[in-house]
This record gives structure tokens, C-alpha cells and sequence, in this order.
């Protein structure tokens, strides 16, 4: 299977993370999008809150665009697409062509998203073509390792999003449940600890949001 360097490891996990960042931030924010434009000026100020971002934004209009479309801003969907790109362009190699095809189209249809009329049916094309990413992953990546490596990063987020939205109790245990699967297939360092813990956590009812997203950013060694 071979020795996957420290450089490739680092950049297969972040391919993960900001892949489905993009994917679960532009779910979140189509969810809300009736509600942020046609609610309080509060409500994208809550969405930030959540993330743990900054609120920069005059307005709602402004929030819909800069905070979906400005490659500058670095908390911006846009941005986090091009942190994914700029990863799988530098893991042809390990990923393959076809693999990363789906994230260079991801970035083609957030270009048209950004300049349409409705940017919600063209930013639904990049949720399409991050799925088509993964599921050529799936089948296109013959390295376990390297298969392993980009899911953890994925389920980290996924689990650090979920806990800041508060999604339901079972979603957050399932992904748990995922993690901790698919680190003990792969060599990745990990903290023992720190994952029996949020296996733990899940088991405890009501769920400690906050405490589970401290716990997950720490997993993995470094």
C-alpha cells in the first residue's frame, strides 16, 4: 500500500474538511435563505455566530452574496471551494483526474451561481458535483489509506457543523459512529482518549453541543 508522507496526509485530511464544509455550509445557508432575507436583520447574524465566524455584512443582501461568493473573504463558501481545489489540484497524483474533475465543475458552477439570477438552482449543482467528488472517490481511489484519510477529514467537519447547528442527537451519534470506524482502519495518529470521550458524549442525553465540538477539533494528533 506504501508510506503516505506527512504533506499528502495534511492535505488529503483539509481536501476532506473543506469539501464538505462547502457542501453542509451551502445546505445551512439555502435552508435559511428565505428566512435571512425575509426575516430580522438577526438572522444571518446567528448563522455567523454559529460558525463562529465574524459578522462583517451591512445586510442581509450583502451577507447572501459576499458571504456565499467573495473568494477575498476568507469564511466565504467561495473560499473554503478554492482550499479544497487548490489541495486536490496538488493530490492529481494520489486522487486521480476524474476525482478531482468534480471539484474543478464545483468551482465552474459556483462561477455561474455567483452571476445568475438564481444563484439557490446553480448553488444546488455544486452540492451535486461534491457528491459525484465523493462517490468517484469511493470508486476511483484504490489506496484504502488514502480513501480513509479523506473521509476523516470529512466526518470531522461533519460532526463540527452538525454540533454548531445542533442537528439532532442521532445525526451527530452516527457520525461519531463513522469516525471512530474509520480511524482505527488507517494510521493516522489519533487520540484514544479523545475519541472515547465523544463516544461517551453521544451516549449522554441531552447532548453537550459545545462540548462536542471541542473534543472533535482535537481527534488527531499533530
Amino acid at each position: 500500500m506504501g508510506i503516505i508522507s506527512l504533506e499528502t496526509t495534511n492535505r488529503l485530511y483539509w481536501l476532506g474538511r473543506y469539501s464538505e464544509r462547502v457542501y453542509t455550509t451551502i445546505l445551512l445557508f439555502s435552508r435559511g435563505y428565505d428566512t435571512m432575507i425575509d426575516g430580522p436583520q438577526s438572522d444571518y447574524a446567528t448563522f455567523c455566530k454559529k460558525l463562529d465566524i465574524p459578522d462583517i455584512y451591512t445586510c442581509c443582501d450583502d451577507f447572501s452574496t459576499d458571504y456565499c461568493f467573495n473568494k477575498d473573504n476568507p469564511d466565504s463558501i467561495y473560499a473554503n471551494l478554492v482550499r479544497a481545489y487548490d489541495n486536490a489540484i496538488l493530490l492529481r497524483q494520489d486522487i486521480g483526474s476524474d476525482t478531482l474533475s468534480y471539484i474543478q465543475l464545483a468551482i465552474y458552477e459556483m462561477n455561474k451561481a455567483k452571476s445568475s439570477d438564481a444563484p439557490l438552482i446553480e448553488l444546488q449543482k455544486v452540492l451535486d458535483n461534491i457528491m459525484a467528488f465523493w462517490g468517484m472517490a469511493e470508486d476511483n481511489i484504490g489506496n484504502e489509506q488514502i480513501r480513509n484519510i479523506l473521509k476523516i477529514g470529512k466526518r470531522i467537519e461533519r460532526i463540527d457543523l452538525f454540533s454548531r447547528f445542533k442537528r439532532p442527537e442521532a445525526d451527530i451519534s452516527r457520525e461519531v459512529n463513522r469516525l471512530t470506524a474509520r480511524l482505527v482502519r488507517t494510521s493516522i495518529p489519533y487520540r484514544k482518549e479523545n475519541i472515547d470521550h465523544l463516544n461517551d458524549l453521544i451516549n449522554h442525553f441531552p447532548i453537550n453541543y459545545a462540548k462536542i465540538i471541542e473534543e472533535v477539533d482535537t481527534v488527531l494528533e499533530e
